[in-house]
């Protein structure tokens, strides 16, 4: 195979820490325009065979693309350095809550790694292969934009985790970020290459047209990034509803003695109460939300569901509570209860009147993908390999009020989220126990993600957390309000009921589909393309 030249190693590095530094915390978002265009570059100048002696201003040797292979062996190393630069947070969780040893630790984060960079791979692969033989640049450049919502697409739908797409690195630009009520995501991250792809195009032409190309990518890069901070942008929306959030701020890895468990659900009882008292004089609050947690609350504890049917009947309120649902077995055919991962509601009368239980469970925190390979992950909670899924994306009827419940990581799947809102909620509520990355940045890459689904579905979000950022997210993905993380609080959220839909909650990922079409439309027309050439040559032979 033909050596991968060393400045492509190079880009390749230099692309894996800028797409590092444009996510929390670095959050160096306008890097974004161009952080994968040294990738992009180092694909289509990889290889510079000992056959090829074609010279460029006299003195530089004209460099081909990769080889397929060598393009996935570029974005798949790209893609482990990124992963481990971004969620390097997974070696703490892993070894401080999974109670794993540090290399056990290590090596769960490196093979976390190799797996998510696939889809980098991939990115890679597809460019290398559009490029073809005949080092098409033009003809790659023109298709990157398509093929990376491809792969996005891709780790979306096939892996467990797509942890910040590249279009979240906009979450914060209101004015750009309209267009996800479109497409989704995946239209800002196909914007951002595009402007990535000119950006490289700059550097793989002559010098006399690199200016123009230079000028015209910044240009771009500056007129889209300037919505984040030149109006218009989105007034701030209207609220005329109150919810209170609890942060309950329970230690991860509390000792949960009787005396303990009941102190601890007297303080975030009255807390809740005293909160209702404040807001009546000060408005109306109608929904008390606490966060998913490790608190051992389950809906089958006479002593939980009791204290929670007083509170709402003294605090007059909704309440959505975060807790371990219990579905008992029928004796008769000998099966064991099923436990889940839930958020109960409660009526202002005390009664249980209904729950969400949770769809999309986390590998290695929920449930074991593969048991007994996997065994020794096993203690990073006590119901690892316990938790069945959920079954319904039906909002919750609260009233005169539908709730689209979703629990912590259900957040960064966008067609998961919108089908919430597309069957009537009104507003979301996340809850979410981000305790478990202590202070790392996961928990405002976290929060990014979920601000988006409110912009992608033009809805509130009421995200409660158990150790913060509690907040309450417009529908333009602003924080309006919050609470410091890491203290027992109270938030009063403003929120309001929505029931329009945007396009995307009625079409859903069109867009990626539609890129997905367009891409294996350019790779069938490559093929075509090369096979026309073949054919002249094989006639004369």
């Amino acid at each position: 195979m033909l050596r991968i030249e060393r400045s492509a190693w190079g880009l390749v590095l230099l692309s894996a820490g800028l797409q590092v530094l444009i996510f929390p915390l670095p959050g160096l978002y306008w890097l974004c325009w161009v952080a994968v265009a040294p990738l992009l570059v180092g694909i289509l100048r990889a290889r510079a065979p000992e056959t090829l002696r074609l010279q460029l201003n006299g003195h530089r040797q004209a460099r081909l693309p990769a080889t397929p292979w060598q393009g996935f062996v570029l974005g798949y190393v790209c893609g482990i350095l990124w992963y481990l630069g971004t969620c390097y947070w997974v070696y703490g969780t892993m070894k401080q809550y999974g109670g794993v040893p540090a290399p056990i630790a290590v090596l769960i984060l490196i093979l976390a790694a190799m797996h998510e960079a696939l889809y980098h791979g991939l990115f890679g692969f597809l460019v290398a292969v559009v490029a073809g033989r005949d080092g098409s640049q033009r003809r790659a450049l023109a298709a990157a934009p398509f093929l990376w919502v491809v792969a996005e697409f891709a780790l979306t739908r096939i892996s467990a985790f797509p942890w910040e797409l590249l279009g979240y690195a906009q979450t914060a630009n209101p004015t750009l970020t309209r267009l996800a009520t479109l497409t989704g995501v995946y239209g800002l991250s196909w914007e951002i290459m595009l402007v990535n792809s000119v950006f490289a195009a700059a550097f793989l032409v002559a010098r006399g047209r690199r200016r123009w190309l230079l000028l015209a990518a910044s240009g771009a890069a500056a007129i889209l990034q300037a919505g984040q901070w030149i109006p218009p942008a989105p007034p701030p929306a209207a609220a005329d509803h109150t919810a209170l959030l609890v942060q309950q701020n329970v230690p991860i890895q509390a000792n949960w003695t009787r005396d303990y468990f009941e102190n601890t659900l007297r303080d975030l009882t009255s807390r809740s109460v005293e909160a209702a008292g404040d807001a009546r004089s000060a408005g109306k609050a109608d929904l008390t939300i606490w966060p998913e947690s490790p608190s051992p609350f389950y809906t089958s504890d006479p002593l939980f569901q009791n204290a929670v049917s007083a509170m709402a009947r003294q605090a007059q309120t909704w309440v959505v509570a975060g807790s371990i649902g219990v579905e008992p077995a029928m004796h008769s055919n000998g099966q064991e209860s099923k436990v889940f991962n839930s958020a109960a509601l409660i009526s202002p009368q005390g009664e249980w009147v209904g729950r969400y239980d949770k769809v999309h469970l986390v590998p290695f925190g929920e449930y074991l993908p593969f048991p007994r390979l996997f065994s020794f992950a096993g203690g990073l909670t006590k119901e690892v390999g316990e938790f069945s899924r959920g079954t319904s994306r039906l909002p919750l009827d609260a009233g005169s009020r539908r709730l689209g419940v979703f629990i912590c990581y259900e957040s960064i799947f966008p067609d998961e989220v919108r089908q919430f809102a597309a069957k009537g909620a009104q507003v979301f509520v996340n809850i979410s126990n981000d305790g478990w990355y202590g202070d790392s940045g996961a928990w405002k890459q976290h929060l990014q993600q979920t601000e988006m689904r409110a912009i992608e579905n033009d809805r509130w979000v009421l995200l409660t957390t158990n150790t913060g950022l509690t907040a309450a997210i417009d529908p333009a993905g602003r924080v309006v309000a919050q609470v410091p993380r890491k203290e027992r609080s109270v938030l009063m959220a403003p929120y309001a009921l929505i029931s329009g839909t945007t396009f995307y909650t009625r079409h859903g990922d069109w867009f990626a589909y539609l890129c997905a079409i367009i891409s294996a439309g350019v790779l069938l027309a490559r093929f075509g393309f090369s096979s026309a050439r073949r054919k002249p040559s094989e006639m004369a032979e």
